[in-house]
């Protein structure tokens, strides 16, 4: 096979990710019930986005909507959406950058974290290690599945997942830091942290742990610390707007390769998400919490109820990813 018609099966597998189309040239026409499963996946990717491990979009890539999703972030920064603006053509606008679905997906985001944050919080609190083994079923489920996204695997795509995987791995094992809580380092936390909602395999929460700021925004989310959160939010809208050129940029010339290390992101992050941790060492943050800095991976100490429990949650996790996956494909 030549090298034009490797070119052409690579792009008959992903045709929208090409400069020549606007998000809008590969959304298809959706129902009021097909927008309504947006929302859902938006709301199964802010519960994920909530819990420091988790990735938004490693539940985007599970659901199916990650490349669109990527492509009509981008949007937001190119030619055709800027160009109808400025000539204050609102809906050519909107449609540039493929606006109901973006509307759909965020409103589900921002349900979860609105009416779960608490709860969340709650659990993660009084019972770790049974929501660390839902997600670790689903996030090992979901590397099973898009690893079926490459045809052909070759030791350049292997070499690509295992980078992915050792950079994941150490990531999630850094230790977190005390970190000021002024307007500009909200701003770069926000920026930071945005970036996993299109990064699977690094979760946002966890970036904010590291950075000395998930305690501090999930409090202002309870609280409805609107300013604060506004400080955050705008560093977002301008970090994901900006990664997302380079992950569609990514996609269009390496696609199968920037798979393989998105894999390898979900695989590292297994290590942070598995239930059953020993804290080593620990410090006391500037409002009195206790924040592990290393802690060690174990294998449970018996096979309590709460194990059972726990593996079941992993095997509903495992089979809530493959049941959606079968779903999703094409008949």
């Amino acid at each position: 096979m030549t090298a034009d018609s490797h070119t052409t099966a690579r792009q008959s597998k992903s045709p929208h990710i090409s400069d020549t189309h606007t998000p809008t040239s590969f959304a298809p026409n959706r129902s009021l019930r097909q927008y309504l499963g947006l929302t859902a996946r938006g709301f199964a990717m802010g519960c994920a986005d909530i819990v420091p491990g988790v990735s938004g979009g490693t539940m985007a890539f599970i659901l199916g909507i990650y490349e669109e999703l990527v492509m009509s972030i981008r949007a937001g920064a190119r030619r055709p959406f800027w160009h109808a603006l400025l000539r204050l053509n609102l809906p050519a606008a909107l449609d540039a950058v493929n606006a109901r679905f973006l509307l759909a997906v965020l409103a589900g985001i921002a349900i979860a974290v609105l009416t779960l944050a608490s709860w969340l919080e709650w659990v993660l609190e009084h019972h770790p290690v049974l929501i660390w083994s839902f997600f670790f079923g689903l996030v090992f489920a979901s590397i099973v599945t898009v690893r079926k996204r490459i045809q052909t695997w070759n030791a350049a795509l292997f070499a690509a997942l295992a980078a992915g995987a050792v950079g994941a791995y150490f990531v999630v094992g850094a230790v977190p830091v005390q970190t000021p809580e002024t307007p500009w380092f909200l701003f770069l936390s926000g920026m930071i942290a945005i970036c996993a909602l299109i990064l699977p395999g690094i979760s946002g929460a966890f970036i904010l742990v590291l950075l000395g700021k998930y305690q501090f925004v999930l409090a202002a989310v309870n609280q409805r610390d609107i300013a604060s959160l506004a400080i955050v939010g705008a560093g977002a809208v301008v970090g994901i707007v900006t990664f997302a050129q380079i992950l569609a940029w990514l996609f269009k010339r390496y696609h199968d390769a920037t798979i393989a290390v998105l894999i390898g992101l979900m695989a590292g992050s297994l290590r942070k998400i598995w239930p059953w941790k020993e804290t080593v060492a620990a410090i006391i943050d500037r409002h009195g919490e206790i924040l592990p800095t290393v802690q060690r991976n174990h294998l449970p100490p018996a096979l309590t109820a709460e194990v059972y429990l726990a593996l079941g949650l992993a095997v509903a996790g495992f089979a809530v990813v493959i049941l959606l996956d079968r779903l999703s494909a094409p008949k």
